[in-house]
């Protein structure tokens, strides 16, 4: 009998230690025995699972890498009711991700433990980027996106997951009597005149930020004259392709209009199978892993690791989940090895970019709902 509690303990040094200082040598030393134990607990509470483990062509505990591992492919989330280990009492929260019409969410079982995880290691990385200081929180959305009892999708939870950061919180954009979305800019100038000696915290859907924020504010000619502000972005890159936004063209944009540097607007890369880990881009434009995760990017035919320069379908690996299967999930997201390790900003490991999703396959939503017991919808990150 594998004790959670053991687990539980080892995955709290992780979350305690430094986020980005280990070699890719050390960090798989340190998470491999974990993931063995963790497939070991998985294969104890769920028989479907466990089935599914003991006919991978690799025995998981004399396994030497975790690129030996067993995997689940992203699409196994879309089971309802979702996968779980934890009994139908234990779990707390049921997020789903967004999902074009007519298709299937995925869905995450989350119970308290593994919740308050996910909750902890947003936090971590986004301070490791945008430091740990409170400041104004301007919302490139609308406040029906900061509802903490509406119905939640991508947006809504991305924008409430960084309110911790918060010390006021301003939406500038409202819906017409179209429905369509507006920039309020009266009140935009107002609160950049009073903030712009101050560091601001900036978010918005990449899509929502380049079309309802940079375009108008391009039209009127007016700077926001914020230097200090830095921008978090996620998402809905596939809109702006028919637009031939380029990341520098996004960055550039978006600076020019809060009147800060290009470097200071930062991309972020997640998925709901992999909650509460997000990969921002450091200054060199590469995504990183903490401490608690790994990637692994594998040839399309022959699911062989690739080397540094390579690209292939994205991998991720992550010991923070306990209550469902979202250790070891292969994606259908391509992503170049930038290195191995040594990016020149100083976090160890590999680091990567996310170079966009394999043809004709489902458009996975990248947002999330959260389905409380008495059946409202919150975000995982309120």
């Amino acid at each position: 009998m594998i004790d959670v509690a053991e687990i539980e303990q080892s995955i709290e040094g992780l979350l305690k230690s430094p986020l980005y200082g280990q070699s890719p040598d050390e960090r798989r030393a340190t998470l491999l025995p974990l993931l063995q134990k963790e497939l070991a607990y998985a294969c104890e509470r769920s028989p479907r699972f466990r089935n599914y483990v003991e006919h991978w062509p690799v025995d998981y505990r004399r396994a030497e890498s975790i690129a030996d591992l067993p995997f689940l492919p992203a699409s196994a989330f879309k089971a309802n009711p979702p996968l779980a280990f934890v009994e139908p009492q234990a779990i707390v929260r049921t997020l789903a991700s967004s999902s074009t019409s007519g298709q299937a969410p995925s869905r995450i079982a989350l119970d308290r433990a593994t919740a308050r995880r996910m909750t902890r290691s947003l936090s971590a990385i986004i301070r490791d980027f945008a430091g740990a200081e409170r400041r104004p929180y301007l919302v490139v959305d609308t406040p029906d996106n900061l509802a903490p009892h509406s119905e939640l999708g991508a947006r809504g939870a991305a924008v409430q997951g960084l309110t911790s950061f918060a010390t006021e919180i301003v939406s500038c954009l409202v819906q017409d009597e179209h429905g369509e979305l507006q920039l309020d800019v009266e009140s935009l100038l107002a609160h950049a005149e009073k903030w712009q000696h101050r560091e601001v915290l900036v978010y918005g859907f990449t899509y929502v930020l380049w079309n309802h924020f940079v375009l108008p504010m391009r039209r009127t000619g007016q700077t926001l004259k914020l230097p200090n502000a830095l921008v978090l972005h996620s998402g809905g890159w596939k809109r702006l392709e028919h637009q031939s936004v380029t990341k520098d063209v996004f960055n550039r944009g978006v600076a020019s209009v809060l009147g800060c540097s290009p470097t200071r607007v930062i991309d972020y890369y997640g998925m709901v199978e992999n909650v509460g880990v997000v990969y921002p881009d450091c200054e060199f434009g590469n995504k990183h892993v903490p401490a608690f995760a790994d990637v692994i990017v594998r040839d399309p035919l022959t699911l062989s690791p690739v080397s540094a320069g390579e690209k292939g379908l994205l991998q991720i690996c992550s010991v923070l989940p306990t209550s469902f299967p979202g250790f070891l999930v292969l994606t259908d997201d391509i992503a170049e090895v930038v290195a191995l390790d040594g990016c020149p900003c100083g976090r160890r490991g590999i680091s990567f970019r996310f170079a966009g999703r394999v043809a004709k396959v489902e458009m996975r939503g990248c947002g999330n709902l959260e389905t409380t017991r008495d059946g409202r919808s919150k975000s995982v990150y309120a």
